[in-house]
């Protein structure tokens, strides 16, 4: 077939191009990082009282959401102190951001409710009931929608990012725990309690499909990478699940450390990431869409939730020191097993990243102890 003429002329431009760049590095190109690069890097010291669950990233504006119980601290990774606090956020556990209107969620987990703030600000300007439990949290960006994983009502509410209104609520036959969005229209959430990943078309608010993890057991961490299809499980069995995200087979089972709470996805890098709460940070490399590599990087006990900054491969993970528990009154309950009996002040963001100072822009950082 006869090619245009502008078509004819592109494609030349683009030879020329090719051929004048040959033999020398793009300008301000850089290698992406390789997983044995990754140390840690130091800590940012962000004080406070009581525990945390889920964190997330801004990095366009280079900071960090930490929920913290009764409120969300938000850190300044580039000054490395907290800049603010979104408070009355009662039982909050996840965070998510919709940039693109300019604001972000959080899942109010005693709440049964969804606070809406602004990104600038920080100021509530809206608060959403949801199902019971609310704990996982994700924007999806196909639907313009917000999808929250209610654990004691093992249901997802929908609610429309920019008006706050309930679009819809799907039951998910079992409690959720993490969940993640393709940017294509699919909202996979796994459930904890079946073994199980939901597929969920996030426009027409239904099921798809429902896919076992095994040999998984009590998925977790759940990641996406939507450009190979690929989703990243991390199960408290010791093994990160990777399945194929359009029909659900497991395609390998790379191991990862005990106590696993969340998982990331760099694109950039290919690494797929396991944060531990025994005192690991596992690094998956993608080398192809069905083999996968192993690395490991010593953090500290208890830091089993992160947060990714995708432009510098920074990783950060929440921890804090631990003191022995008081003995409990005579004829009290058992503690659950989650307790800890944190040091006051000792909360700290673990960064873990690139040793290559070249590869990410250093933040104020004290040193890990």
């Amino acid at each position: 077939m006869r090619q245009p003429l502008f078509s004819i002329l592109r494609v030349g431009l683009a030879a020329l191009v090719a051929l004048s760049g040959a033999g020398r590095p793009a300008l301000n190109a850089a290698p992406e990082p390789t997983p044995a690069q990754y140390v840690v890097l130091g800590k940012i010291v962000i004080g406070g009282a009581g525990g945390w669950d889920y964190l997330m990233d801004d990095a366009r504006a280079h900071r960090v959401f930490v929920s913290r119980g009764d409120r969300v601290e938000v850190v300044d990774t580039n000054l490395g102190k907290v800049v603010g606090t979104i408070p009355n956020t009662q039982g909050v556990h996840g965070i998510a951001i919709a940039r693109r209107l300019g604001r972000g969620f959080t899942s109010n987990g005693r709440d049964n409710s969804v606070t809406i703030f602004d990104l600038k600000t920080l100021k509530e300007i809206g608060r959403t009931p949801v199902g019971t439990g609310p704990d996982s949290i994700v924007y999806d960006p196909a639907s313009a929608r917000v999808f929250t994983g209610n654990g004691r009502s093992q249901d997802t509410t929908a609610v429309d990012a920019a008006t706050g209104k309930v679009a819809g609520t799907i039951d998910l036959g079992g409690r959720p725990e993490s969940s993640a969005a393709d940017g294509q229209g699919h909202v996979y959430i796994d459930i904890e309690s079946k073994n199980s990943i939901v597929e969920i078309d996030s426009k027409a608010l239904k099921i798809m499909n429902t896919w076992p993890v095994a040999p998984g057991d009590s998925p977790a961490g759940l990641a996406v990478d939507a450009r190979r299809r690929r989703l990243f499980i991390t199960c408290h069995n010791g093994m990160m699940v990777v399945m194929d995200a359009d029909n659900g087979k497991v395609v390998a089972t790379p191991a990862i450390g005990q106590g696993t709470d969340a998982a990331r996805f760099d694109p950039g890098a290919q690494i797929a990431l396991s944060s531990n709460g025994g005192g690991t940070l596992t690094l998956v490399h993608e080398d192809t869409p069905d083999t996968y590599s192993v690395t490991t990087v010593k953090t500290e006990s208890g830091a089993r939730t992160m947060a990714l900054d995708r432009r510098t491969h920074r990783i950060y993970l929440m921890t804090a020191k631990v003191a022995p528990a008081p003995p409990l009154a005579p004829g009290a309950p058992p503690r659950p097993r989650w307790y800890r009996n944190y040091v006051p002040g000792s909360a700290a963001l673990l960064v873990v990243g690139p040793a290559d100072p070249a590869a990410a822009n250093a933040p104020v950082l004290s040193p890990a102890q």
